[in-house]
C-alpha cells in the first residue's frame, strides 16, 4: 500500500488578506510621528506641533518602495512607463494614557489604528527642552508600556464583546455542526482573552490555521506586525550612542521579540528631506558617514506585512506589482486585471536572480530557465511574469 499523501497545511497569516495593505505611525504626542510622515512620504501632510492633538484626523500618502531589481530592469529595458511599488501610510494622531476609556481623543485614534495593517511605533529617545513631553519627562520604556497597555485593554474590549455574542449562541446546547463550530470558535476566544489578561500581544502567540481564522474578523489591535522606530537626536544617530537604548532594547527583549527594531534620527531625516536632489542627499550622508534610515523601515514594514513583488516588463512598461508571499498564479494575474484570475491559462516565469545572473532574457532562455507553470503554481518574491489569459466573458 503506497504511503498517505502528506497535505501540507497552508500558512494562514494574522491580518487580512490583501495587496493593498496600509501602514500607520503610532506613538505618544510629541515623539516624531507627524514629522517622520512627512519626510517618509515626501510631502507636507500632518502637521508637526509642539502640542498634543496636533493631528486629529489621520492622513494618508503613497511611499515608493525602494528597491534595487526594479531600477536594474528599467535601466535593462528602458520603457517609456515606470510604475514601482508603493506602500501607504497613515499619520494617525497620538495616544495618551487612558485612550483605551476615551481619555484625550482615545476612541477616535484607536479606531484609525484599528483601520490599518500594521504599525510604524515611534519611541522618544532624545531630550529637547523645546520639545514638550506629554507625560512630562522622557522616559521611553514608560511610554512602550502605556501603549502596550492601552492597545492591549481596547483588545480585552473587544475580545470580550465577542465572547458574549458567542455564548449566547452556544447556550443554546445542540449536537449540529454548526453548534460544534462555534464551540471550537468561543474556546479560540477564551484562549485570546486569556492571553491578552495575562499581558501578552496577540501577534506573539503561536496560533494555529483555524485559529487564526477566528482572530482576524475581530481586527485586534495588539495583533498587528509592529516596526518600532526608535527616534534619536541627529547627534546620538551619528555616533550610534544613547542613554535611553540600553533599557529600550531590553523592554524590546521581553514584551516584543522578534519585532523589527530600527534606530533612526526623525530630526535628520527632516533635514535630508530639504535637499533638492538625491544627490545631495547621497552627498551629505556621505560627509556625515552614514545613510537614511527610511528606506530600511519601508522595506521592514513589506516584510511584516509578508509583501512580496513580482515584475512585468517590456519597452512600453516595467512595472513591481505587490503580492502577500504565498500568492498563486492566478490571484497574482489576478492583481493585473480581475478578469485575468478568471480566465487564467498559465503563466511564463523566470525569476530576477536568474537574469541577474546571464544578463538578459534571451540568455535566460537560451540557459532553459524560463519555465510555463500552471494554476497551482506559487509566485516567488522578484518574478517576472507574463501571464496567458482568456477572453473575458461579457
Amino acid at each position: 500500500m503506497p504511503p498517505k499523501k502528506v497535505v501540507k497545511e497552508e500558512k494562514v497569516y494574522l491580518g487580512r488578506p490583501g495587496n493593498n495593505l496600509k501602514s500607520g505611525i503610532v506613538g505618544l504626542a510629541n515623539v516624531g510621528k507627524s514629522t517622520l510622515f512627512q519626510s517618509i512620504t515626501k510631502c507636507h501632510l500632518g502637521n508637526p506641533a509642539n502640542f498634543p492633538f496636533a493631528t486629529i484626523d489621520p492622513e494618508e500618502a503613497k511611499v515608493v518602495v525602494p528597491d534595487p531589481r526594479f531600477d536594474a530592469l528599467c535601466e535593462l529595458y528602458k520603457p517609456k512607463s515606470q510604475v514601482p511599488a508603493n506602500l501607504t501610510v497613515y499619520d494617525i494622531a497620538g495616544l495618551t494614557r487612558g485612550a483605551s476609556t476615551g481619555a484625550g481623543l482615545g476612541n477616535a485614534f484607536l479606531s484609525h489604528i484599528r483601520a490599518v495593517d500594521a504599525i510604524f511605533q515611534v519611541v522618544r529617545c532624545f531630550d529637547d527642552a523645546e520639545i514638550t513631553h506629554v507625560e512630562g519627562d522622557v522616559n521611553p520604556t514608560r511610554d512602550l508600556d502605556i501603549i502596550s497597555e492601552e492597545l492591549r485593554i481596547k483588545d480585552i474590549e473587544f475580545v470580550e464583546k465577542s465572547k458574549e455574542a458567542l455564548s449566547k449562541l452556544t447556550r443554546r446546547g445542540g449536537q449540529s455542526l454548526e453548534m460544534k463550530k462555534l464551540k471550537e470558535e468561543e474556546a479560540t476566544v477564551d484562549k485570546i482573552l486569556a492571553w491578552l489578561k495575562d499581558g501578552k500581544d496577540v501577534r506573539q502567540g503561536q496560533w494555529g490555521p483555524k485559529e487564526v481564522e477566528v482572530i482576524n474578523p475581530l481586527f485586534l489591535l495588539t495583533a498587528k506586525p509592529v516596526v518600532y522606530m526608535i527616534n534619536l537626536s541627529e547627534k546620538d544617530y551619528l555616533r550610534q550612542k544613547n542613554k535611553y537604548l540600553p533599557k529600550v532594547m531590553e523592554w524590546l527583549k521581553e514584551h516584543a521579540a522578534g519585532d523589527p527594531v530600527l534606530p533612526i534620527s526623525v530630526s535628520f531625516e527632516e533635514r535630508l528631506a530639504q535637499f533638492e536632489t538625491q544627490a545631495e542627499v547621497d552627498e551629505e550622508c556621505k560627509k556625515l558617514g552614514t545613510k537614511s534610515a527610511l528606506p530600511k523601515a519601508i522595506t521592514n514594514m513589506r516584510q511584516v506585512l509578508n509583501l512580496g513583488s513580482f515584475f512585468t516588463t517590456g519597452e512600453d512598461e516595467v512595472r513591481q506589482w505587490t503580492i502577500r508571499k504565498g500568492t498563486k498564479a492566478p490571484q497574482a494575474a489576478g492583481v493585473i486585471h480581475g478578469d485575468f484570475e478568471k480566465t487564467f491559462i498559465q503563466v511564463i516565469v523566470y525569476n530576477y536572480d536568474m537574469l541577474k545572473e546571464y544578463g538578459d532574457e534571451a540568455k535566460v532562455k537560451a540557459a532553459g530557465k524560463i519555465m510555463t507553470k500552471g494554476k497551482d503554481y506559487i509566485v516567488e518574491d522578484g518574478d517576472i511574469l507574463l501571464i496567458k489569459a482568456g477572453a473575458a466573458k461579457a
